[in-house]
């Protein structure tokens, strides 16, 4: 399943049209925040797929019965671009167990491809599961099945979710068809990567805006 925000009229878009704004980009707070806003957005629209159970709690005046979650989902974070955006999501999904995996492109080649580089997994078991992959960016999507195949040592996940804000159709294409039980869930599927890879129109690049330019 694909879920796109951008589908349905919603205050969602305000955030994203902030978040391409070359002149709002310049505020790196507000960048940050917007990430984290659409997060949070995001988690919601999840939590609405995961399974839930009634519960008793009581009030002061009388016993109620209330739907919750039957479950925790593990949140991992792709380092660095996803930070903000994860914090949207553990900001909703607050009792989580979460996981972190630092992801990059790593060699170019010729035809400007490049390489996945993993340097950093730490994750809580995920044996049977729920868990959410949080990318902000899904262009290829080689640096998210990568991931998963990293996280998947420590156990098989029962459920997988991708969220990302912007998804491109080619990365979409190969994540359903790397990682078919995955659900998808983004802001916006914008129309294409460009030769380098980069999403269009997409926002440029999400850890830059956020964090500042890295040293090469």
């Amino acid at each position: 399943m694909v879920f796109n925000l951008s589908a349905q009229s919603s205050l969602a878009q305000v955030y994203l049209k902030e978040l391409r704004d070359v002149n709002i980009q310049k505020d790196r707070g507000r960048f940050r925040k917007n990430l984290e806003r659409l997060g949070q957005i995001l988690a919601y629209e999840i939590s609405k797929s995961l399974p839930f159970q009634l519960e008793e709690v009581e009030t002061p005046i009388a016993t109620a019965e209330i739907s919750v979650p039957k479950e925790k989902p593990v949140l991992c974070c792709i380092m660095r671009a996803g930070i903000p955006f994860f914090n949207g999501f553990s900001d909703y999904f607050d009792h989580s167990d979460c996981a972190f995996v630092g992801a990059y492109r790593g060699k170019h080649h010729k035809d400007f491809s490049f390489d996945v580089e993993l340097d950093y997994v730490a994750s809580p078991s995920l044996e049977g599961r729920t868990l959410i992959l949080i990318d902000p960016m899904l262009a290829t999507g080689k640096s998210i099945v990568k991931a998963y195949e990293a996280l998947k040592k420590l156990g098989e996940p029962a459920a997988l979710h991708i969220a990302a804000v912007i998804a491109a159709p080619e990365g979409i294409d190969w994540i359903e068809s790397r990682l078919p039980q995955a659900d998808i869930w983004t802001a916006s599927i914008d129309k294409e990567l460009n030769p380098h890879f980069y999403i269009v129109p997409g926002l440029g690049d999400a850890g830059d805006l956020a964090f500042g330019p890295k040293q090469e």
